[in-house]
């Protein structure tokens, strides 16, 4: 794929996928809670404002990071438009998925900016989801794709956080040590 049309398709993918599940919807979950914004002691307050807005400001730019370095892959952060070459430099220096590790930071800072257990739960939910997806669609296809390539850099780098315990060139993509 050209460098123009990954670009062109990563904007599309953006201005819909992550704008919905950061955006849109988390809006809407707040505007439905009734916990939201409840009265809370200033501290509390002045406390959530400052941790959600290090969760939305920190996640950011780990989104736009990772699709920038698509693009220079020649490929969009769609399955239906993947890259052809397999990203591990940047942030995927030390976690495999830090466009998720980054929209779930978004939704928790939004969460704790609008002290809403509805977005906060909603983040959780994204977390579970973004694993399952990960460890069930993904590292299968990769592993496909890229071959020993993606083995090596999956023994190197953890999937979410903390460091990499060794793994064998044996170990299945759900055998021990694959738990991140």
């Amino acid at each position: 794929m050209r460098t123009t049309a990954a670009a062109v398709g990563t904007l599309v993918f953006a201005a819909t996928v992550p704008a919905t599940v950061v955006g849109v919807i988390p809006r809407r979950l707040v505007q439905r809670d009734p916990g939201a914004r409840r009265a809370s002691p200033p501290a509390l307050r002045v406390l959530g404002r400052v941790l959600g807005l290090a969760g939305m400001v920190g996640g950011f730019p780990l989104v736009a990071d990772a699709f920038v370095r698509f693009v220079r892959a020649r490929g969009t952060p769609s399955p239906v438009a993947e890259t052809e070459e397999l990203v591990t430099s940047g942030p995927y220096r030390l976690t495999r998925n830090p466009q998720y590790v980054g929209v779930v930071a978004m939704v928790v800072g939004e969460g704790l900016w609008w002290r809403s257990p509805r977005v906060l739960l909603y983040a959780a939910g994204l977390a579970v989801g973004f694993d399952t997806w990960v460890r069930f669609y993904e590292e299968p296809r990769l592993q496909r794709r890229f071959g020993d390539a993606y083995v090596a850099y999956r023994r190197r780098v953890p999937r979410w956080f903390g460091s990499r315990p060794a793994v064998s060139a044996a170990t299945s993509l759900t055998g021990p040590g694959s738990w991140r």
